[in-house]
């Protein structure tokens, strides 16, 4: 039961935060090239993609298809997300984009927070399930 409520509550959070970054990728993809981290060439390509990553890693874990893959792929994306947060506060940059352009959030420590809980849940997963196989 409770593998599920945290499949279920995981796979939410990264379909809603999918779903908002691509409803309105021009806005994203600003967020995106305001972190400063990646070239030009690549904010456009990740700003289209990574949606569509967290809406499938996200919607597959809460039907309960590929469990393990989807959760690894939870936790690499918060390990990066982890390292952008961190990189921002540092530089003192007020980006987040954590949820789309449509919610009003400027990266804090709370964020970090957010995603160090979300990459233990992930992990907790991926070894719940290489355990069940």
């Amino acid at each position: 039961m409770t593998r599920w409520l945290v499949r279920l509550f995981l796979g939410g959070v990264f379909v809603v935060a999918g779903v908002l970054k691509a409803l309105d990728p021009a806005r994203f993809a600003d967020d995106v090239a305001r972190y400063g981290l990646l070239p030009d060439a690549l904010v456009n390509g990740v700003a289209l993609a990574l949606p569509w990553v967290e809406l499938l890693a996200g919607a597959l874990l809460i039907v309960g298809v590929w469990r393990q893959a989807a959760a690894l792929v939870i936790a690499v994306l918060n390990a990066v997300f982890l390292v952008a947060v961190s990189v921002a506060l540092a530089r003192g940059l007020e980006v987040c984009g954590c949820f789309g352009g449509s919610v009003a959030r400027k990266a804090s420590v709370w964020t970090l927070v957010e995603d160090f809980v979300f990459l233990a849940a992930a992990i907790w997963l991926c070894h719940k399930e290489r355990r069940q196989q």
